[in-house]
């Protein structure tokens, strides 16, 4: 079985995809739908903002490309559909964290 090397920036990605479906929005970059800047949780004073998590179209379609993404509507152009995680996207990072 021959391995897939990923970058630090796919591995962010792929991590992203499992933590919800991916949608596309604005400027090539791919997030979950609805995302908001969000908070730390023991920052009580809610003073410092964790930005919004993204990866961009090309690291998408890399990861689509090794079979660990995938487009959740087949009947929707690639650029445009929501995308998520395969059991194979999931099994590589049991193996690799």
């Amino acid at each position: 079985m021959n391995t897939i090397t990923l970058t630090p920036a796919q591995i962010r990605g792929l991590k992203l995809a499992k933590d919800g479906d991916l949608f596309p929005q604005e400027g090539n970059k791919w997030t979950h739908l609805n995302a908001v800047v969000t908070y730390a949780r023991n920052d009580r004073f809610r003073e410092r903002p964790q930005k919004i998590k993204f990866l961009t179209t090309a690291t998408l379609d890399a990861l689509r490309e090794f079979g660990l993404l995938r487009s959740l509507n087949p009947d929707v152009k690639t650029e445009e559909a929501a995308h998520g995680i395969t059991m194979v996207g999931k099994m590589w990072l049991l193996k690799n964290k």
